[in-house]
């Protein structure tokens, strides 16, 4: 059956994600990407911000898609074959003069090289590259593969159940949709993980927060796991006690 793990991390896979999407993983064994959810226009599965110029604000990158409406992430198509040659010109201004853009560069360019059908197939390439370079040790599973019942809180119950976790690591977004009786019917504890940017690199011109975790590699390299491990917090979740102010 393999190894089961305690703690149980899952999120929709993101372009590029962001600091806080990877420290919640500083310690995990397994990330579950939610790939068989619905998917989110106008979301992180498909965009993201980096550096702008250092007078300017920061730059959006969107994948463009083929979707229908109600479409899981897995069916989800990229559009055209001409975006990675525009985010791979950004990226270059962005980060060409970055202190680490030597270390990465030719491993993220060939990700850019190669043909995308599919968005999930990129974000999770994406996402194992950034593992490997923050030397996070998470390996990625998909909840495709994991086929759980339910949708919503009984989804996650049934991946701990999967999984063999006891515990669910959630952002605090996750908050407001969490169904706490259901969690506490199956005996799970819920721990909510929160992420405050410290400052990082010699040149904060053009730094905004919020910004994929590529920027903090370009300026920080191998120490960037350590600015995660500064930034990131976690605290059990009382559904009784905190559902009054949600």
């Amino acid at each position: 059956m393999g190894a089961r793990y305690t703690v149980l991390a899952a999120h929709q896979p993101a372009y590029l994600p962001w600091c806080g999407f990877f420290s919640r993983l500083l310690e995990m064994e397994a990330y579950v990407a939610l790939d068989h959810v619905q998917f989110s226009e106008r979301g992180r599965q498909h965009r993201n911000q980096v550096r702008g110029p250092a007078s300017g604000l920061p730059v959006r990158l969107t994948v463009p898609v083929r979707h229908s409406f109600g479409q899981s992430l897995t069916e989800v198509r990229t559009a055209d074959q001409a975006w990675p040659r525009r985010h791979w010109r950004t990226l270059t201004q962005a980060y060409g003069r970055a202190p680490y853009w030597t270390l990465y560069a030719d491993r993220l360019r060939a990700v850019y090289e190669r043909p995308w059908t599919h968005l999930v197939d990129l974000n999770l390439s994406l996402t194992r590259l950034l593992l490997h370079a923050l030397d996070l040790p998470a390996r990625v599973v998909r909840s495709s593969e994991l086929a759980p019942r339910s949708s919503g809180t009984g989804m996650l119950v049934d991946l701990c159940r999967l999984r063999g976790a006891d515990t669910l690591l959630v952002g605090t977004g996750a908050l407001g949709y969490l169904d706490g009786a259901l969690l506490r019917e199956h005996r799970i504890q819920v721990q909510v993980a929160t992420y405050t940017h410290p400052p990082y690199g010699a040149d904060l011109r053009g730094w905004a927060p919020n910004l994929s975790v590529l920027d903090l590699l370009m300026h920080e390299g191998p120490r960037a796991r350590g600015v995660l491990a500064a930034g990131a917090r976690t605290r059990v979740w009382e559904p009784s006690v905190e559902a009054v102010t949600l």
